[in-house]
């Protein structure tokens, strides 16, 4: 599994400005802090050494 990232403040502050590359809409930290979220089209992005990879080809469609 993966582990949990300890996020600071800065990089929580970044994670706000961070929005999906397909439909443009803010993406949400997931609760256990291993990715980001786009609620619209449902495109989960990993969290990888405490950087969002941003990337539509490493992002996984999550079931509602």
């Amino acid at each position: 599994g993966a582990s949990k990232v300890a996020l600071d403040s800065k990089l929580l502050e970044l994670l706000e400005m961070l929005a999906c590359p397909v439909c443009k809409t803010p993406v949400r930290l997931e609760e256990d802090e291993t990715g980001l979220l786009c609620e619209k089209c449902r495109r989960l992005y990993p969290i990888r050494d405490e950087i969002p990879v941003m990337l539509v080809e490493e992002a996984k469609i999550k079931e509602p």
